[in-house]
């Protein structure tokens, strides 16, 4: 598949899940958003860049800890940032712009951020290493540049039930990228490889049990499988929803059905030039 098909096709899911997405399924995104703004120890009068900011959860969660600064969060899908936006005006935050911008093609007139982020969003694009690197070359001479991904358990063993099933159904699986930074090892190797230094990676589980299956079904519908499920047509959607989530509802126990996110965070230092 073509680059720019690719883009397309993720940008008209996100755009479709958009109104959704911050549904209380998905409450793990704004708790590892406020855990990744923790997680940098700012001064509170820095400049930062959200890449792929989404409905702005890290944007936001980064705004309320800078009484001094300031966030850009960028993104290619008008949807999410409509929603971005709308919370911007709910919580009376004044020092966060949204900017519609593909990560893949950023241009600003002016650069050199304290720190730049993007949460849940490099591994999108196939070439993470070219990805990174132009995140990077946002940031001033000893600026962070922080990334959180999932590793490679995460969502298991209802995401293996739901991609076997897929699989099955002869659903067509996108690129399978996101696993090349699903380790700590593939994590540091895609910093070191844009020359970052004083790399450092932690893993946390923002997991919660599920109340039943119809939770699961609201966040895998609401999220980034969409563009999978609607590959079936309506008939074959509606057998694979009613066989996938009685296969989940097997694992309900006394709390629920157990939801593991387990979440990389990784931060690095941009080397100042002649370093």
């Amino acid at each position: 598949m073509e680059n720019a098909q690719r883009t397309a096709i993720i940008r008209e899911t996100f755009n479709t899940v958009s109104d959704a997405y911050d549904s209380p399924a998905l409450r793990f995104f704004p708790a590892s958003a406020r855990e990744m703004a923790a997680s940098l120890n700012l001064r509170g009068d820095e400049r930062v860049i959200d890449i792929a900011t989404g409905t702005g959860n890290v944007a936001l969660a980064l705004a309320d800890r800078l009484p001094h600064g300031s966030v850009l969060g960028i993104d290619f899908s008008a949807g999410m940032l409509a929603q971005a936006r709308n919370k911007r005006a709910q919580q009376g935050i004044s020092n966060v712009e949204f900017v519609e911008m593909d990560m893949q093609d950023i241009a600003l007139s002016e650069a050199g951020f304290d720190v730049a982020t993007c949460a849940f969003g490099i591994f999108f694009v196939e070439d993470m290493d070219t990805q990174l690197s132009s995140i990077a070359a946002l940031v001033r001479d000893g600026g962070t540049v922080a990334i959180c991904n999932f590793q490679e358990s995460y969502f298991n063993p209802l995401r293996e039930l739901m991609i076997g099933r897929l699989i099955d159904y002869g659903v067509q699986l996108p690129p399978q990228t996101w696993k090349r930074i699903a380790t700590e090892a593939g994590c540091r190797e895609l910093y070191e490889r844009a020359g970052l230094t004083d790399i450092r990676v932690e893993q946390k589980n923002m997991g919660f049990y599920l109340a039943d299956a119809g939770n699961w079904w609201d966040l895998i519908w609401n999220a980034g499988f969409r563009g999978m499920l609607k590959q079936l047509q309506p008939d074959a959607l509606e057998r694979f929803r009613q066989e996938h989530l009685q296969e989940v509802a097997r694992l309900a126990t006394a709390e629920g059905i157990w939801l593991d996110v387990s979440i990389l965070y990784t931060c690095g230092m941009k080397v100042p030039m002649g370093y």
